[in-house]
């Protein structure tokens, strides 16, 4: 008897992974649709150099806030294009921060770990470049800024 081989996307999730975005609005979830590319999820600790008088052997090194990256997402335009669009144009009359959730999920659907993001505002949006002489997918990439990131419960 033989065993199945394993696929990729079997045994290493993190093959083949694709990142559903929904956001929360005062009435209800929105979902963003499905990203290919997830880029700049991160923290950083500032620290603040202070040299002490008369110690020459080490510079102290003093944590003074926490940093949190515009996060990037793109994907090739399709049908859920329009929900970008949709919610930028609502930023007109006033930005509003909003939460965030970014799932990353196997091919088959799996959640593989999930992410909240707090105080969400849209920063930029690009949409594709039409270029007769490149035959390249059309691509969007939308850039969110935030104030804090946690993982989820049981991720």
């Amino acid at each position: 008897m033989t065993t199945p081989a394993l696929r990729p996307e079997d045994d290493d999730p993190a093959v083949g992974v694709c990142f559903v975005v929904s956001i929360d609005t005062a009435d209800e979830v929105v979902p963003l649709g499905v990203f290919n590319s997830c880029e700049g999820l991160g923290i950083e600790i500032v620290m603040e150099t202070r040299e002490e008088g008369g110690n020459n052997a080490m510079v102290w090194q003093l944590p003074t806030r926490i940093k949190y990256s515009n996060v990037k997402l793109s994907r090739p335009i399709g049908p859920d294009s329009a929900k970008l669009t949709t919610w930028f144009s609502g930023m007109v009359n006033g930005v509003t921060p909003q939460t965030a959730v970014i799932q990353a999920r196997t091919m088959k659907g799996r959640v593989v770990t999930e992410w909240s993001l707090f105080g969400v505002i849209p920063v930029r949006w690009t949409g594709p470049s039409m270029n007769f002489d490149s035959p390249k997918a059309a691509t969007e990439t939308l850039e969110i800024a935030h104030h804090g990131i946690t993982a989820k419960a049981g991720s």
